[in-house]
């Protein structure tokens, strides 16, 4: 998956997945641990783009000078 987005539409159709009536034990279980992984991997993509808000709100900068961070740099794959 390349993108947060693209990430959390999948978590939603997992969990729209589970909520199903016909679901089997064996596959609500499948898709819990996908979605459970899923959701980690999330997790610490927002936690690295946390650091990085962080990061600016705390670093004083000139009006000259723009931050060089790169922001999304790792949210792709």
């Amino acid at each position: 998956m390349k993108n947060f987005d693209e990430k959390l539409e999948k978590l939603e159709e997992i969990a729209d997945a589970i909520k199903r009536s016909d679901i089997s034990l064996e596959d609500a279980l499948k898709y819990f641990e996908e979605g459970i992984n899923l959701a980690k991997g999330m997790e610490k993509e927002l936690e690295k783009i946390e650091g990085k808000i962080q990061i600016l709100m705390n670093s004083p900068a000139k009006p000259e000078e723009k931050p060089e961070l790169d922001l999304f740099s790792g949210l792709e794959g």
